[in-house]
């Protein structure tokens, strides 16, 4: 189990719910992440999932207690590495990717899987980031769709210091893009999954939970939009997070409104208008 300290706490939570990713850098030594990056570059081969053979190195970045932290809270106590892992090389002069998946188009609420990208380098925008689409991870869509659309209003680009990771939800919106330095961009993508034996009856908060500070935040998941769309499809979206926080917490029931427009104020009137 790991230390309570580099567990998250429920805003942290929520805003995973939300958004679908989080980034974090744990701060490894910098001889470590030129090391990793190094053994990459000179690999003749992509060792696809056996990656972990050629640099060993990368069991010191999975085994980091923040980053346990992070995969713990979202995960649980018992998650476990999934056998597929890739070392994905973004080369000077290539072409963007389109959007993905790389779930199974699936809508629902649960976090079954999470993606570590970790990236041993500093990541600028010409170098080929990670684009997301915050949310998206509630929406599904045919892949041959997903591959039609273009940038979006609301995309983020994973630009990020040396040794940074992102956490994603496995069923986000996501995809390279165009890498126009003179240096190739590594990532390390890593699967992690959920205890498949949890259920609701054995499933509690597996972060630094505090009832008072997730009352405090709640309405982060009820009023927060971050990809725009339909009203309608926001509210299906809010629904869903609501129940990706009670799977989360095996239905721990919090005394909230759940009435977003309960005590709104109106616009002020216009003193002008006749």
């Amino acid at each position: 189990m790991t230390n309570n300290q580099y567990l998250l706490n429920d805003k942290q939570i929520y805003e995973f719910i939300i958004n679908g990713y989080l980034i974090l850098n744990p701060k490894f030594p910098k001889h470590l992440n030129e090391k990793i990056y190094q053994k990459a570059d000179a690999l003749d081969t992509n060792p696809g999932d056996n990656i972990l053979d050629e640099i060993p190195d990368l069991n010191e970045i999975w085994s980091n207690p923040k980053v346990k932290g992070v995969l713990q809270s979202l995960l649980g106590i018992n998650y476990t590495m999934n056998p597929h892992r890739h070392c994905h090389m973004n080369e000077p002069g290539s072409v963007s990717q389109t959007w993905h998946q790389d779930g199974l188009n699936e809508r629902h609420h649960e976090i079954k899987t999470v993606l570590g990208m970790y990236y041993p380098q500093k990541v600028t925008n010409n170098m080929g980031p990670t684009a997301i689409v915050p949310g998206t991870h509630f929406r599904n869509a045919p892949s041959d769709r997903l591959a039609t659309y273009g940038n979006f209003k609301d995309q983020v680009l994973g630009t990020v210091e040396a040794g940074s990771i992102i956490f994603l939800h496995y069923d986000i919106w996501h995809a390279a893009t165009s890498n126009t330095s003179d240096k190739t961009r590594y990532m390390f993508k890593f699967l992690f999954n959920k205890n498949s034996k949890a259920t609701s009856e054995t499933v509690s908060p597996s972060w630094n939970h505090d009832t008072s500070e997730a009352i405090k935040h709640f309405g982060l998941l009820l009023t927060t939009q971050v990809c725009r769309s339909a009203q309608s499809d926001f509210y299906k979206e809010k629904a869903l997070r609501e129940k990706m926080w009670d799977s989360m917490t095996g239905g721990i029931k919090l005394n909230v409104s759940r009435d977003a427009w309960a005590g709104k104020r109106r616009p002020k009137k216009n003193s002008n208008m006749m």
